[in-house]
């Protein structure tokens, strides 16, 4: 089975709104096994609807609108899906009653365009909507499925779950998709296309590999589609375990984890504890940090050192350091990361200093110039990293590169703690 998402309304094309019940959508029908050819967004008006509804019935099984059925002028799904299935408005008086229902739960009066929600094509199923006063409408035609519903997320989402969803599991004999994601840091997409190269290209028939790439952290998803789903699961396990193999080195974590999650657990786990210096990424570390619940267990606290002069009155880095070296330097990110261990009596430290632009870099440290440093009672680390020319990047790079080297030095400390044991 095939699928296509149409979502209406102009406060998506003019870019007002973002079109989030697309992604929701995609997600539930992607679980279940079908697929998804096409998303589309078209403005209020018939013509545009129509053309979108024309194009999806070529291309697709199911076509899944959402958007236009609210009680006012700009709302014409309803009437015009009427006319594109050569269906009749009528009242449907279960309708009307719980619209009055809902309604007057809420001290809400009943309007003339509540009523008008009521009247309802007449060959199409109604999907009730226990939130909101608009229906949704499930039309077919010619072997092929269109339903529209509410464009109000929450009403949305309760209808594909509740009545969507399983009536599709109940028609149809749909293949099981399975995905594994594979959370990396520390490498391009590029250079991670060229490791996996080989590799990918001897991947089984029904197994693909999608590159996610977002600021600082790199996704892999392996995808399989097949009817078997223990051998398909067992074939995803296989090639997980052979791609783990060949990027161990960047690996932090799986499917749905967080970088700032994991390093607090293992923190947490081991009674260890961190405080923070910050200069170019000005509180994101920290932030990161200190949104886990149960952060204060293991956070001591944070300077952010923006300027010199904090960094060498409230910190103690020597102003030679600054002179000599700069401020975006090793020596300095390093005498950071070592001032703050002490400054807070904590296990860990990390510390940043760069130029997250989009002004202040040279042709010796351009924008995107970042020093990184990892420290712990035994020993300090260190590393240059080139992120490139936008700020808001910049300040998530060096944020998620930060919380992984240190979650790396947490690790070897534990190791050699136990080998020492």
């Amino acid at each position: 089975m095939t699928s296509e998402i149409i979502t209406i309304g102009d406060e998506i094309t003019i870019g007002q709104v973002i079109d989030t019940n697309s992604a929701f959508i995609a997600e539930e029908l992607n679980k279940i096994g079908i697929g998804i050819n096409r998303i589309t967004s078209v403005a209020d008006n018939k013509d545009s609807i129509n053309r979108a509804l024309d194009n999806a019935r070529e291309n697709a099984d199911i076509v899944i609108m959402t958007g236009g059925l609210g009680p006012t002028g700009d709302d014409i799904t309803k009437n015009t899906l009427a006319k594109y299935f050569g269906s009749t408005l009528v009242l449907n008086q279960v309708v009307l009653d719980r619209i009055k229902e809902f309604l007057g739960s809420r001290s809400m009066k009943v309007t003339d365009r509540n009523i008008k929600q009521a009247e309802l094509p007449d060959n199409c199923k109604i999907i009730m909507n226990n939130y909101g006063t608009a229906c949704g409408m499930w039309f077919e035609e010619k072997g092929k499925i269109f339903i529209s519903l509410p464009g109000v997320s929450y009403e949305m989402k309760s209808m594909i779950k509740s009545d969507v969803i399983p009536e599709f599991k109940k028609r149809f004999k749909l293949p099981f998709i399975i995905h594994k994601t594979i959370l990396t840091n520390g490498t391009a997409e590029s250079e991670m296309a060229d490791r996996l190269s080989s590799w990918e290209s001897n991947l089984p028939p029904g197994i693909k590999l999608a590159y996610l790439p977002s600021p600082g952290i790199l996704r892999l998803r392996i995808s399989g589609t097949g009817n078997d789903k223990s051998k398909l699961e067992k074939e995803i396990n296989k090639q997980v375990n052979e791609l783990y193999k060949l990027i161990s080195d960047y690996v932090f974590g799986h499917e749905d984890d967080r970088i700032e999650e994991i390093t607090g657990n293992l923190l947490a786990k081991n009674n260890l504890t961190v405080a923070v210096a910050e200069s170019c990424t000005g509180g994101k570390i920290s932030e990161l940090l200190t949104s886990i619940p149960g952060s204060s267990a293991y956070f001591k606290g944070s300077v952010v050192a923006y300027s010199n002069e904090i960094k060498t009155k409230i910190l103690g880095v020597s102003e030679n350091s600054i002179t000599v070296h700069g401020a975006v330097s090793e020596e300095v990110v390093k005498e950071m990361a070592e001032k703050t261990l002490k400054l807070y009596n904590t296990g860990f430290a990390v510390a940043t200093s760069g130029i997250a632009g989009p002004s202040g870099g040279t042709d010796t440290k351009p924008v995107g110039t970042t020093w990184i440093a990892v420290a712990s009672k035994n020993e300090t680390f260190a590393r240059k990293y080139s992120f490139g020319e936008h700020r808001g990047r910049n300040i998530l790079k060096a944020s998620f590169t930060a919380l992984n080297m240190l979650r790396k030095l947490i690790l070897t400390t534990i190791e050699k703690q136990a080998g020492y044991n």
